[in-house]
């Protein structure tokens, strides 16, 4: 039984075909930004594709994980800032395109579930997921299970306000976290065009201008971590996406920085994801699967 796992990220799209929960393939293509949901389509027809040639039959059940504002329970990608789409029906686009059962989820959310389920999560009952990378959103996981909130609005953390009357932000607003210390901001303020990855690295080194930019993605990030503790009180909160592959260069700073504005109760644990910036595919394969119990 062959499984399509799909990850749709703002820059590019990470896919595993597995059977039998073993991996058979990987791949991985850019975002089309001019046509993000043609090319959602043709990525997953491609897998289908590769699945049917390596074994021979079609793939049972696909899992498709996007960004932005994700009705789940309608199959519907309500909103991306980022993509720029608005209430698209991708789970029936897909579905008729592949001719096969397909699940839509949040790709954070969804990220969450991996965590929960193969990951660091899987000791904790209740944690936050934050996966930063080019946006950054959280899940919130209760009992294991991801919490969408009431219409699919939940986790998204990117879009709180840590600087008011700051930087603007694709979502209208200003200030908001995500336009100050995701990894497309981080490069974007450091103004070299260099990855976020090497800013940090030239941070580590004292350039004045990567430290600034690092020490105030840090500071934003840690603000809304606070914020975050305060009013879940999780047990511990995970961070994934591709900035957290920075490792101790981000979790050092991040764990010295959170007690402060905790004064009255201690921090929650702060360790980085264990499937890193796999968590998403692998959480659209447990999707895929659970098309079939």
């Amino acid at each position: 039984m062959t499984l399509i796992g799909l990850d749709v990220g703002g820059t590019s799209m990470k896919a595993e075909l597995t059977v039998d929960h073993q991996i058979l393939a990987t791949e991985s293509c850019p975002t089309d930004r001019g046509d993000p949901v043609g090319g959602i389509l043709d990525f997953a027809a491609r897998l289908a594709a590769r699945a049917e040639e390596l074994t021979g039959s079609p793939a049972a059940a696909a899992g498709i994980v996007l960004p932005g504002i994700v009705d789940e329970a309608a199959g519907t990608a309500v909103h991306s800032a980022n993509l720029g789409w608005r209430d698209v029906p991708i789970r029936r686009l897909a579905a008729e395109r592949l001719g096969i059962p397909v699940a839509i989820g949040h790709d954070v959310r969804t990220g969450g579930l991996a965590e929960a389920e193969l990951g660091a999560g899987r000791a904790a009952g209740d944690f936050l997921f934050v996966a930063i990378g080019t946006g950054i959103a959280a899940a919130l996981v209760l009992n294991g299970a991801p919490y969408p909130g009431t219409s699919g609005w939940s986790g998204e953390i990117g879009h709180i306000v840590v600087r008011p009357k700051g930087e603007p932000c694709a979502c209208g607003n200003r200030g908001c976290l995500e336009t100050y210390a995701s990894a497309a901001a981080i490069t974007r303020r450091h103004g070299a065009d260099l990855p976020a990855e090497d800013v940090i690295a030239l941070a580590a080194t004292g350039a004045p201008r990567a430290a600034a930019v690092w020490n105030e993605a840090l500071d934003c990030l840690a603000d809304s971590l606070a914020s975050a503790t305060l009013f879940l009180d999780p047990e511990r909160i995970v961070i994934g996406g591709g900035l957290a592959q920075a490792g101790s260069a981000l979790l050092d700073p991040l764990s010295s920085r959170l007690p402060g504005r905790l004064t009255f109760r201690s921090a929650p644990g702060l360790v980085t994801s264990e499937l890193h910036d796999q968590a998403a595919v692998k959480g659209a394969t447990i999707l895929a699967s659970r098309l079939l119990n």
